[in-house]
């Protein structure tokens, strides 16, 4: 396997994925979210934090009737991750507002589950940026991508294409990207993710429509040496809570 080298600054994200039963569970989360774990994670340190739901038109979800909640967490580090939960517990503040989800019942669950997703941030882009969309919430798009790779290998090589120059055609198209990153720990490995914003879904089209025709991307897309490195993607189409930074 290749050597793969970290950016000297390497930034962190924390995608949690909640999957949720019925409309009472997301009244109940939303609260939550709301009053308790975003303020929370600004005390922290953590200024920006992006909550998200699927849109009705997102190619991921045909089919599923489970509903999801995406909350988007920008960390500093890793040990950051790891510590989280320990600097919640210590926060009063959060324990009495959040104390409805933190302390739910067996009968009476907020979630039905959640998942952990950990992402190193790429070289390309290891932050994180805040679009600046002008209309309205509920018609943006935001769309998150999955790209699973059918080794590590092979993954490290569309890594190495996003940072060699397909980061760059996505900024040169105006794509107002929120992170790239390599997951490092999930339930799809190996696998990448990003997300790019679009003030509605026209304007996504079009945008894809010019990356399709950019003759950047035909002729990196084109070089042997990128070929078939991914082996299956999803594409989630969503749009932010009111509450939400991003």
């Amino acid at each position: 396997m290749p050597a793969y080298s970290q950016a000297k600054k390497a930034t962190y994200h924390l995608l949690k994925v909640y999957h949720l039963d019925d409309e009472s569970q997301e009244a109940g989360l939303d609260k939550y979210l709301e009053q308790a774990y975003l303020p929370a994670l600004h005390r922290a340190g953590i200024s920006k934090v992006g909550v998200f739901k699927p849109a009705e038109n997102s190619p991921a979800n045909a089919g599923d009737t489970t509903q999801k909640v995406y909350v988007f967490i920008p960390l500093t580090s890793q040990s950051q991750f790891f510590s989280l939960d320990e600097t919640l517990a210590k926060d009063k503040q959060y324990l009495t507002a959040g104390k409805e989800y933190i302390e739910a019942t067996q009968d009476k669950p907020l979630y039905s589950s959640f998942e952990n997703i950990l992402i190193e941030g790429f070289t390309g882009m290891p932050g994180t940026s805040v679009p600046k969309l002008k209309g309205p919430k509920q018609d943006r798009i935001y769309e998150l991508r999955s790209y699973e790779s059918a080794s590590e290998k092979l993954h490290l090589n569309k890594v190495d294409m996003f940072n060699k120059g397909e980061i760059d055609i996505f900024n040169n198209l105006g794509f107002n990207a929120v992170f790239y990153g390599r997951v490092l720990a999930g339930s799809k490995m190996p696998n990448l993710m990003y997300m790019t914003t679009f003030e509605n879904k026209e304007e996504r089209d079009k945008h894809w429509k010019a990356f399709s025709a950019d003759p950047n991307w035909k002729k990196m897309s084109s070089d042997p040496k990128y070929a078939k490195n991914v082996s299956h993607n999803d594409t989630y189409f969503l749009y932010p809570t009111e509450y939400s930074d991003f």
